[in-house]
């Protein structure tokens, strides 16, 4: 494997053809000098509970600011108590 290298050729690109459905609407996103910004929670849209063979793992869907309802992910409860302490308060 060390005789493989991450390397590709020409021939292997394609021409991209834009899709107008597909294209990104801006958004007005406040970015910090590091070009970070900051996530809030926005709404919890389902709660989940996975049992292991020791403890009960608790999961919210959560949608967070700037971005939409379709991207909401699973976040695992212990992350948000320890990341966002204000995300009980709110909910």
């Amino acid at each position: 494997m060390s005789a493989i290298f991450n390397v590709f050729h020409v021939s292997q690109l394609r021409k991209c053809l834009r899709v107008p459905n597909e294209a990104i609407e801006p958004i007005n996103i406040k970015l910090q000098l590091d070009l970070t910004y900051e996530e809030k929670s926005i709404q919890v849209l389902e709660e989940m509970e996975r049992v292991t063979r020791s403890k009960m793992i608790k999961f919210y869907k959560v949608v967070w600011n700037n971005h939409r309802e379709q991207d909401a992910i699973w976040e695992r409860e212990e992350y948000l108590r320890e990341v966002y302490p204000a995300f009980y308060e709110k909910w």
